[in-house]
């Protein structure tokens, strides 16, 4: 009992110093949004004064654009730096050359003859790109390539068998390892002596524990539970089950295809229409006669007029809205690219147990056998016997028998003589009764004649002075909102709904019929789950729709990088899946899938809206700009009008009490 407190109190120290790392972080990136803001304002101020300079002194036009390139340059150096990068390496046409084209060109005019200068505009224009930039950087959130939490299943020690504490690294292969209650096992290998119950959620998400005996294999990241076992290591330490699983995660994200963000996308069709356009605008009416500085100008300003303020501010607020409107209900998503992605969402898949189910035992029935009694009456009697019998015990069984029956501490029954009988069960006298609580084989040791049940699930037989007594089934019971989860997402369109276990294949058929899943797989490794990911992602399909994985568990952890979208519980899932995951559901509530993915539709759809409006009054303007109705400032304004009208309509993302 004092091994396992001990245990418990180490991991709370490593959640301290998780939690305390992710702070750390968020800091840094803090600053480097102050800096951005400062950056912004500085501009704001020296731009208002190279406005009352050009007012009251009267400068020639080389002295004013010098006056104006502090402000520009100060604000625009990062975007003019990513512009010149952007045609070095072949990418040309990003916002970035489109906002550098039309500022450079807005400061040029003012060098043509018979033209105004339009120093002020140019400086405004990156100044308002900057924001946008700005509320863009926030709203991607931190990258989430830090795994240092899944050092939770990285053994730290190996006991050798003369008594020496060593690294896992060092241990050779054929070496003997001692592994006591309540440590990880260190290396793959096999049970030369003893025998225990190995905890193997963290691997598997297998909910019932696996009895080991001399001759059995045991794999590295499970937990030993009960007794002292000796094991002859089979693989190296860098072979082993646990470094496989930490290496797919590092790797995992490199596989995934980055789903670029909206602005991207619809920079890389804008920007070249409309640099040829501009370039048309210039040549033809001059090749036709025209005034050379009068079109050039006019093709400057059409330049100026189709710089995207609207949509680089409002597209990245609207996902960020989305954003915060999710995280108040209990989403949270780690960057814009995944809430493109979630809207789009074609198969979901689950992992069963702690996603579906809740990843703990619960009596679900209890047959009676009994000798004498009938009724509810035995039945209370039954779990009455098999809670003080299982009174110390550590196993998760013990401790659902002793939830069902939580009076037992109390009532008062001596209970005495509990010994534990390997791979069996245990045995005590409760009062003058014998009292045996195990599996087939201890009901075949006392000559108890049992018989199974329809259950699926741990069966637990128990015997009274060598007569039947009857059996209990503990089950991991669904979660209460996992049909409606299901059926949600149907409503949704999203008809492909799969269920991915490492548990055995009658109880995942089981959970499955209970939620309404048509297909899953049981009896997965990790790595097979991987591999059905792998097997059913875009490119490998005829289907480009994303897939989501829905998963808590550290095994969970590769396939949640793997999938397009990986969805974590993080209520009760591990740091490493919450680490490896692009969205995290913080109550663990598997209808919450459906909710993300309909607030990210609707995200989606404002964004849709602001292009729409912002580009239809852009063109309205740049056909006047072109037809010279239209001055540098007239465009400028309808610019920042569209944008306040864009902004505040990207807000309505943040109210999601609609569904």
């Amino acid at each position: 009992m004092e091994h396992s407190h001990h245990h418990h109190h180490h991991e709370h120290d490593h959640e301290c110093c998780a939690n305390g790392h992710e702070h750390h972080h968020d800091h840094h990136h803090d600053h480097d949004a102050k800096g951005r803001i400062a950056l912004i304002a500085g501009a704001a101020v020296l731009l208002a004064g190279a406005v009352a300079i050009e007012h009251y002194c009267s400068l020639t036009t080389w002295q004013l654009l010098l006056v104006y390139l502090v402000p520009y340059l100060l604000v625009g150096h990062d975007t003019l730096k990513e512009a010149a990068e952007g045609i070095v390496s072949g990418d040309a046409f990003n916002e970035h050359f489109l906002m550098s084209v039309a500022t450079i060109g807005a400061l040029a005019i003012g060098f043509l003859p018979g033209a105004e200068t339009q120093f002020p505009e140019a400086v405004f224009v990156m100044l308002f790109f900057q924001v946008g930039e700005l509320f863009e950087g926030y709203a991607e959130g931190r990258s989430r390539q830090s795994i240092a939490h899944l050092m939770d299943i990285r053994p730290d020690i190996a006991h050798t068998a003369d008594g020496r504490d060593v690294s896992p690294e060092s241990v050779a292969t054929g070496e003997t390892i001692v592994i006591r209650p309540g440590e990880k096992v260190p290396l793959d290998g096999v049970v030369v002596k003893g025998t225990s119950a190995l905890n193997t959620v963290a691997l598997t998400g297998e909910s019932a524990p696996r009895d080991v005996a001399v001759g059995d294999e045991v794999i590295s990241g499970c937990v030993n539970l009960s007794g002292v076992i000796e094991v002859r290591t089979t693989k190296a330490f860098g072979e082993s089950t646990v470094s496989k699983i930490i290496d797919l995660v590092e790797h995992a994200s490199e596989h995934k295809s980055k789903s670029e963000t909206f602005i991207t996308r619809f920079a890389r069709i804008y920007t070249p229409a409309v640099v040829v356009a501009a370039i048309a605008l210039a040549v033809v009416p001059t090749l036709l006669g025209g005034s050379l500085a009068t079109w050039l100008y006019r093709a400057l300003m059409f330049l100026v007029v189709s710089c995207p303020c609207a949509l680089v501010l409002s597209v990245p607020l609207t996902f960020f809205g989305g954003i915060g409107g999710a995280s108040r209900r209990g989403i949270l998503i780690k960057g814009a690219n995944y809430i493109d992605l979630l809207a789009k969402v074609g198969t979901v898949v689950f992992d069963k147990t702690g996603t579906l189910t809740h990843g703990r035992f619960e009596v679900e029935a209890v047959h009676h056998g009994s000798c004498e009694k009938t009724g509810s009456e035995a039945e209370r009697e039954l779990l009455h016997l098999a809670a003080h019998v299982e009174h110390f015990s550590t196993h998760p069984i013990g401790a659902a028998l002793r939830d069902a029956f939580p009076d037992e501490a109390t009532d008062g029954c001596e209970v005495t003589d509990v010994t534990e009988v390997a791979g069996q069960g245990i045995r005590a006298r409760v009062g003058n009764k014998t009292v045996c609580v195990g599996n087939t084989r201890m009901m075949d040791a006392v000559g108890a004649q049992w018989h199974d049940c329809s259950h699926t699930g741990t069966i637990i037989h128990v015997a009274v002075d060598g007569c039947y007594a009857g059996h209990i089934v503990i089950s991991d019971q669904v979660k209460a909102d996992g049909p409606a989860a299901i059926a949600r997402l149907r409503q949704l369109g999203i008809a492909d709904t799969v269920m991915l276990t490492g548990d055995r294949q009658e109880v995942a058929a089981s959970v499955a019929s209970q939620l309404g899943i048509k297909e899953f797989h049981a009896e997965l490794l990790p790595a097979d789950k991987v591999r059905f990911i792998d097997e059913h992602s875009a490119p490998n399909t005829q289907h480009p729709a994303p897939i989501a994985f829905v998963g808590d568990g550290i095994n969970d952890a590769p396939v949640l990088a793997r999938a397009d979208v990986g969805i974590a519980m993080g209520g009760l899932g591990s740091d490493a899946a919450i680490e490896a995951a692009d969205v995290v559901l913080m109550d663990d509530q598997p209808s919450k899938v459906a909710l993300a993915v309909s607030i990210a539709r609707r995200t989606l759809a404002i964004a849709r809206q602001n292009v729409a409006f912002a580009i239809g009054v852009k063109v309205a303007v740049l056909l006047l700009a072109a037809l010279g109705l239209a001055t540098m400032w007239f465009a400028v304004f309808a610019d920042v009008g569209v944008t306040v009208l864009c902004v505040l309509n990207a807000m309505r993302a943040l109210r999601t009490h609609g569904f």
